[in-house]
């Protein structure tokens, strides 16, 4: 399966959020890939605490493969996370874990327009990450971008047309963020739009979206017993508004994947939660683990894909 994750803006929690998805996958027995099309700013190793790839690897890299490196690679380089992350809680892979395995982008590489070349190699690349892994998911950089152009130029080719494809748009859960990942998914230039540019189904391609609300605050949380009365009374009134907000630009319950609590460790550090950091230091709160456990799961639940 791929799985593409895009967002309007930056600082959306996408790329920690997709890192957390596919550690959980990969956690729960299945072989899991994370795919760098940040190519702006190629910089998941540093989630996973890959040692000389916190923003990208010097060489062979995805900039490398694509032509757009210092020199042409066949393949991709690729980073075994359990073995090669500085985090001892990663360096061992668990006992019934399954693979987790990063492909990055190149250090300083930067957006390029796709071209015929790019594209072919992309469907091939697609194809042998499909064929390997059983979750492959693609990170791609913010907003209308070449990398979101090249993958729905891909995924509509003949080859790649009958493989299952899921598209994940991360929000905050914000009046700003809210009709912003409508437009990136349903506007002028969005996701819909392009696509159906490019040979694919539009009613297959909507059917194929889903949203990811991230760092809600949750009016209810024990996690704000120190605040006034009123002052709850003004976070319910907003958290009402933004549920409107959302169901009028086609964002609400019917179209949303799940969303992700608020959590202080992500606030302050980028990094992946491990059930260590709930349950034995105690930093973490277990809704968040939570929420990436139900996040990877819906993944692949078809109840969950069936059209709104």
């Amino acid at each position: 399966m791929l799985v593409f994750a895009v967002s309007d803006k930056g600082g959306t929690g996408r790329s920690i959020t997709s890192c957390n998805i596919v550690y959980r996958r990969a956690l729960a027995g299945h072989d899991a890939c994370y795919v760098d099309f940040d190519f702006g700013s190629p910089t998941a190793g540093s989630i996973f605490q890959i040692t000389g790839a916190g923003r990208g690897v010097v060489e062979g890299g995805l900039h490398s493969y694509f032509g757009a490196g210092n020199a042409i690679v066949e393949e991709p380089r690729r980073i075994n996370v359990w073995s090669e992350s500085a985090r001892g809680s990663l360096r061992r892979r668990p006992p019934g874990a399954g693979r987790l395995t990063l492909i990055p982008g190149d250090r300083d590489g930067a957006e390029f327009p796709p071209d015929p070349d790019a594209l072919d190699r992309c469907v091939r690349l697609f194809l042998r990450l499909e064929e390997e892994f059983e979750l492959c998911l693609v990170d791609l950089s913010a907003g209308r971008s070449y990398a979101t152009q090249l993958v729905l130029q891909a995924t509509a080719t003949p080859a790649l047309r009958n493989v299952v494809s899921r598209w994940l748009v991360f929000h905050r859960w914000t009046r700003q963020h809210i009709p912003a990942a409508a437009g990136l998914a349903f506007g002028r230039d969005g996701i819909v739009d392009v696509g159906v540019r490019t040979g694919h189904d539009e009613r297959r391609l909507r059917d194929a979206i889903r949203f990811v609300r991230t760092a809600v605050v949750d009016p209810g949380s024990s996690d704000l017993a120190g605040l006034r009365a009123a002052q709850i009374a003004w976070l319910l009134d907003c958290h009402q508004d933004l549920l409107e907000l959302a169901a009028r630009h086609r964002v609400g319950r019917s179209a949303l994947l799940g969303s992700v609590p608020l959590d202080p460790v992500l606030q302050w550090r980028e990094q992946l939660l491990s059930d260590d950091d709930v349950f034995a230091r105690d930093v973490a709160n277990r809704e968040t683990i939570a929420a990436f456990d139900d996040l990877a799961r819906k993944l692949t639940d078809p109840v969950v894909w069936e059209s709104p």
